[in-house]
């Protein structure tokens, strides 16, 4: 914006000092030729009057005029038929100009180009006799128009280098006006980024125009109520947390304490049934709290060591794969250990639930591979696993809450684990997609936003 805001008011000047200095250096130009063309022609009609008398003292006066009138750029030629023609003066070669003066009496000015000007400026003038009128003769002044010309390098070389010291004028001013009508406008959008990193305590000053101070204002307000928002959903969460897990737990210690106090088995079954229902019904509410919380949980995202996250998973779950005889294989890109932004926490439970699906969804034996690309600005892990994958239908349906997929090792989960994976990934500014494992099996594919290696 700084940089089409300076254009703007270099193109504004600059169409300014075109308008004003090209009409005045061309009225310049064209008066120099004026004052020029009319002091030539004085002296070449002074010179035809003293021709056209014929006497020996005005052919003498002629002589010293023409010799006190002719420096070294100036040529006066004299062509006449009264024999009044000075020594040392040559006569002009016969050419139109000259033809028009003697024989039509019409004075002509030449100046050897129609674009300014060009090496010489001729002026043709008839001279008459002073009693009858006839054209007697004719003076020819050529002139040379060097100087003419060196004036006119002045002119326009001096409004010329005026133009370019007034725009880098204009541009140093321009950039220090443009940088304060931006300020204000670079510090909403600071804050703007702030909030989309989770820092909900980000202001912005109350600076710049008017426009700007209402909309600053505007933003803090909505970062104020959005902070509180986000707080009172942490303690309903916090709250919810407390007071769903007690009864629950009391609620099953009393039926193993039924179970245990009974010898029907029939009573024994329905207790039996009736503990994994409450077991089932703790499942669900630990994964509604958790998705609660990864839903209320704003943070800002900080550069994390994807690699050294992913093997303290592996140390987890490694002996649970092992009871099976599933391994579980890492692959990395040439970049050995990618940075990527993440919120504190975050890629934990992410990897905790892909590779729980991938875990129950594999068959004995199987592998489970993590591979990791750094593609540009973004980083993609991957985990693919050889179980039955997912049809196209059930892909659509995958991310939605209280989904279950058909998994090798029983229904025994809640069905919201894919649901707060992609919950976690798009708070960080990522996104999650499956797809099919070569080979059969399916890929889980978390693309996540890359960090400059040392915190940048």
């Amino acid at each position: 914006m700084i940089r089409q805001l300076l254009r703007s008011y270099v193109v504004l000047v600059a169409v300014a000092i075109a308008l004003f200095t090209v009409p005045v250096a061309f009225t310049l130009t064209s008066q120099l030729r004026g004052d020029t063309i009319s002091s030539v022609g004085r002296e070449a009609e002074t010179m035809a009057r003293l021709l056209g008398n014929g006497d020996d003292a005005s052919c003498e006066a002629l002589k010293r005029l023409a010799k006190a009138y002719e420096p070294a750029e100036v040529t006066v030629q004299v062509a006449t038929t009264n024999g009044c023609t000075p020594k040392d003066l040559t006569a002009p070669a016969r050419d139109t100009a000259l033809t028009k003066a003697l024989l039509d009496g019409e004075k002509t000015e030449d100046w050897g180009s129609d674009f300014i000007w060009g090496k010489h400026l001729v002026v043709t003038v008839p001279a008459r006799d002073a009693t009858t009128g006839d054209v007697v003769g004719a003076v020819r002044i050529v002139f040379s128009t060097d100087h003419l010309t060196s004036r006119l390098w002045q002119i326009w070389g001096f409004r010329a280098g005026l133009a370019v010291l007034v725009l880098g004028a204009a541009a140093i001013i321009g950039v220090f006006v443009a940088r304060r009508l931006t300020r204000p406008l670079l510090q909403l959008n600071e804050m703007a980024s702030k909030l989309s990193d989770g820092d909900l305590t980000a202001r912005s000053p109350v600076t710049g125009p008017q426009e700007t101070q209402t909309l600053a204002r505007t933003l803090n307000q909505a970062g104020e109520r959005l902070d509180t928002l986000i707080a009172s959903q942490r303690i309903f969460v916090a709250d919810a947390s407390h007071q769903l897990r007690t009864p629950l737990t009391a609620l099953r210690l009393s039926l193993d304490n039924i179970a245990d106090g009974t010898d029907d088995e029939f009573v024994r079954e329905d207790v039996e049934q009736a503990t994994a229902e409450v077991v089932r019904m703790s499942r669900l509410v630990s994964g509604l709290l958790v998705l609660a919380r990864a839903e209320a949980k704003v943070t800002a995202a900080e550069p994390l060591s994807l690699r050294d996250v992913i093997q303290e998973r592996f140390d987890v779950w490694r002996p649970a794969a092992d009871e099976r005889g599933v391994t579980i294989t890492l692959r990395g890109s040439a970049d050995g250990r990618p940075l990527v932004l993440a919120s504190p926490g975050h890629l934990d439970q992410v990897l905790d639930n892909v590779l729980s699906n991938a875990l129950e969804v594999s068959p004995d034996g199987a592998t489970i591979t993590v591979r990791v690309e750094t593609r540009g600005d973004q980083v993609v892990l991957s985990v693919l696993d050889e179980g039955p994958g997912m049809s196209d239908a059930e892909k659509s349906r995958a991310f939605d809450r209280f989904w279950r997929g058909q998994g090798l090792t029983g229904k025994s989960g809640s069905g919201l684990g894919l649901a707060v994976v992609k919950q976690l990934v798009t708070d960080d500014g990522g996104t999650v997609a499956l797809e099919d494992a070569p080979g059969g099996g399916l890929c889980v594919a978390l693309t996540l936003r890359a960090a400059r290696h040392g915190g940048g």
